[in-house]
């Protein structure tokens, strides 16, 4: 099974975000994993790697689809 991150901080367009995709998202193609980053500040630097530049944003394998425009990554990490 492919493997789908939503990443997100918080905010009111991030929350909308994910209510939004995780109904349209097909689950029997997709795992998804839902990444708050204002809770797991860890993986930062991991959704950066990703190639993530703002949230909310959505990985699916190699593309990082960014939905709408909730926060940079320079303010979720500061």
């Amino acid at each position: 099974m492919n493997k789908a991150i939503f990443y997100h901080a918080g905010c009111p367009v991030c929350v909308n975000a994910e209510n939004r995709i995780t109904e349209i998202v097909d689950r029997s193609k997709y795992d998804v994993e839902i990444v708050h980053l204002g809770e797991q500040r860890g993986r930062i630097a991991e959704a950066e790697a990703a190639g993530v530049k703002s949230v909310p944003a959505l990985k699916l394998g190699n593309d990082v689809l960014h939905i709408n425009f909730g926060a940079s990554m320079a303010d979720v990490k500061g």
